[in-house]
């Protein structure tokens, strides 16, 4: 009788034990994935302004980038101001990054507040690790295109986020916006 009690406590340890193995993981929380961005930042940005024509003609920026947490939630907002060496061109704007809970993604807005507008749809994605992609499909002079945003990098003291757009599906990339975090 003991080998018989003994082979089911076996059985039934082997079963758990595949059960475990053959369960998906938990959904990972990714809420707090932007925290190491809260804080003010140096900014240096490379911005392709022709795109999706071959160029190779980047335009370099300097400037600050300004993240803080919304009412205390894991939202955030960012504020951001480069210009070039010669202070010629000035770029400023917005960000508003929401989490949606129950998806377990980031939803990424651009806000134009000289406009008043929002930008629809939003970027959306997640962090795997140490990389977080984001997209959306968009309009870029009349051109169907899908829009990547890619976070690399991470610590408290640098990070970097490109953006790049694909014109065929997502088979090629032109990165065309390179930004550059260091405190």
């Amino acid at each position: 009788m003991k080998g018989v009690q003994l082979g089911i406590v076996a059985a039934a340890l082997l079963a758990t034990s595949l059960l475990a193995q053959s369960a998906p993981p938990a959904p990972r929380d990714g809420s707090h994935d932007f925290d190491f961005l809260i804080g003010d930042w140096k900014a240096h940005v490379r911005r392709l302004p022709e795109r999706l024509v071959g160029s190779h003609k980047w335009v370099e920026y300097d400037g600050i980038s300004k993240h803080k947490k919304i009412l205390d939630s894991n939202a955030n907002f960012e504020e951001f101001e480069v210009w070039t060496a010669d202070k010629s061109e000035h770029l400023k704007a917005q960000t508003l990054r929401l989490y949606d809970p129950e998806s377990r993604q980031w939803r990424i807005y651009l806000v134009d507040v000289d406009k008043g507008t929002l930008g629809l749809p939003p970027v959306t994605g997640r962090f795997n690790g140490r990389v977080g992609e984001f997209y959306d499909q968009e309009e870029w002079k009349g051109q169907a295109v899908i829009v990547r945003y890619q976070w690399t990098d991470l610590s408290p003291h640098a990070s970097k986020m490109e953006q790049a757009f694909s014109a065929d599906g997502g088979k090629s990339w032109e990165v065309n916006w390179i930004c550059e975090l260091s405190r």
